[in-house]
C-alpha cells in the first residue's frame, strides 16, 4: 500500500511539470510525454477520490469527484470561451451535450454490462437514480432544448433575462438535489449490497478508513491530479483537433473527446466500483457528473456571456435533441425497476455508439 500511495503521490506533480515543459515547448516527444501523463494523472486521480470517499462514506465521495472535475472542467470552458471569441459561442453546448452522452450512456453502460457480466444481477436504489433522472430531464431540456422555441431572440440563443432565468433555475434545480443526496434522503443513494467480495480483499470495506490527514493528503492530491488532467486536455486539443481535421471528421469531435479526456477519472472509479458489486456508487457518480455539468457550467457561462459580451448558443440541432430525447427516455425505463444485467448495459452502449457514430458521420 506504501508503494501505491508513493507513486499516486508523485504522479500528478510530474503531470504538472510535463505540462508546464510542453506549455513552454512544442515537440513530438513533450506531447506523447503529455498523454502519458494524462494517463497517470487519471489513475492517481481516481485513487485518491477512493481514499477521499472511504473516509467521508457515500455519496459524499462520488459528489467530491464529481463535483471537482465540473468546475475545473467549468473553468476549462470560461478560459477557452474568453480567448477564443465568438467562434466559440457553441462550445458550452457541445461539451455539457458531450458529457450527458458519455455519462449516461457511456459510463452507465459499461457499468451496467460490466456489472451485470459479473455479477449476474445488481441492486441499486431506485429512488436515488429517479430522483437523479428527474433533474436532469428538467435540466436537459431547459437548457438545451427550449432556446431553439423561445421567440424573444431568433436562432439557438436566449435573451439576457431568460439566460439569467435559465442560470438560476440551473443551480437552483443543482444545489436542491446536492441538499436532498447528502442531507435531507441520504438514504437514496448509499449501495444497497456489500461493498466487496472475497476476491477483492485489498479494495474491500473491512479496511480501516484513513486518517484525517490521510484523507486531507489525498484531496489535495486529487485537485492536483484534476488541475494535471484538464490542463493535459487543453494541451493535446491541438493534436486531437490535427489528428480529426486529418481524418475528415466534423469539427464537433473535438468536443467529444476533449469532454471523454476530462471525464476520464469518473469514468475509471465508476467502472471499478461496477467491478465490485457497487453499482449503486457507479450511477452516482456518473448521473451526479451529467448533473453538476449542467448545473455548474450554465451558470457560469451564463455570467460569462452577460459579463463580457459573449455569444452563447444553447440549442440543440434537431439530431441532437432527438439523441438526447432517446437516452432520456431509455435511462427512466431501464433505470426504472432498481435492478440491473446486461441487457440494460447493451442499450445504453448501443445508443453512446449510435452517438460516437454520427458526431462523425453526420
Amino acid at each position: 500500500m506504501k508503494l501505491k500511495l508513493d507513486w499516486t503521490l508523485v504522479a500528478p506533480i510530474l503531470a504538472l511539470i510535463v505540462l508546464g515543459a510542453a506549455a513552454l515547448m512544442h515537440s513530438a516527444v513533450l506531447t506523447a510525454l503529455a498523454a502519458i501523463a494524462l494517463a497517470c494523472a487519471v489513475f492517481a486521480a481516481v485513487h485518491h477520490a477512493e481514499v477521499v470517499a472511504h473516509r467521508v462514506g457515500e455519496p459524499f465521495g462520488t459528489l467530491v469527484l464529481a463535483v471537482a472535475v465540473t468546475i475545473i472542467e467549468v473553468a476549462l470552458i470560461v478560459s477557452v470561451m474568453l480567448s477564443g471569441g465568438p467562434e466559440k459561442a457553441a462550445l458550452p453546448r457541445d461539451t455539457v451535450f458531450a458529457a450527458i452522452m458519455i455519462c449516461g450512456n457511456g459510463i452507465v453502460g459499461l457499468c451496467l454490462l460490466m456489472g451485470g457480466l459479473r455479477h449476474h444481477v445488481q441492486d441499486f436504489q431506485l429512488q436515488g437514480a429517479s430522483a437523479a433522472l428527474a433533474i436532469l430531464c428538467a435540466l436537459s431540456v431547459l437548457t438545451l432544448v427550449l432556446p431553439n422555441f423561445t421567440s424573444t431572440v431568433a436562432g439557438p440563443a436566449l435573451s439576457t433575462s431568460q439566460l439569467v432565468f435559465v442560470g438560476v433555475v440551473s443551480l437552483v434545480l443543482y444545489i436542491v438535489f446536492v441538499f436532498v443526496q447528502t442531507i435531507r434522503h441520504r438514504d437514496y443513494f448509499l449501495p444497497l449490497v456489500p461493498k466487496a467480495t472475497s476476491a477483492d480483499a485489498d479494495d474491500g470495506p473491512h479496511a480501516p478508513p484513513p486518517s484525517n490527514a490521510e484523507a486531507w493528503i489525498a484531496l489535495v492530491f486529487l485537485m492536483v491530479s484534476l488541475v494535471a488532467v484538464v490542463g493535459l486536455a487543453k494541451l493535446l486539443s491541438p493534436a486531437v483537433e490535427a489528428g480529426v481535421a486529418a481524418a475528415g471528421a466534423p469539427e464537433a469531435v473535438v468536443g467529444v473527446v476533449i469532454a471523454a479526456l476530462v471525464l476520464l477519472p469518473e469514468g475509471f472509479a465508476a467502472l471499478r466500483a461496477a467491478r465490485l458489486d457497487r453499482l449503486q456508487t457507479s450511477l452516482n457518480l456518473a448521473l451526479g457528473s451529467a448533473l453538476a455539468s449542467i448545473g455548474l457550467t450554465i451558470p457560469a457561462v451564463a455570467i460569462v456571456s452577460i459579463g463580457m459580451g459573449q455569444p452563447i448558443s444553447l440549442g440543440l440541432a434537431p439530431k441532437e435533441i432527438t439523441m438526447l430525447a432517446l437516452t432520456l427516455i431509455v435511462s427512466v425505463i431501464t433505470l426504472g425497476t432498481g435492478r440491473s444485467t446486461v441487457l440494460q448495459g447493451v442499450v445504453h452502449l448501443v445508443i453512446f455508439a449510435a452517438f460516437l457514430f454520427l458526431s462523425v458521420v453526420p
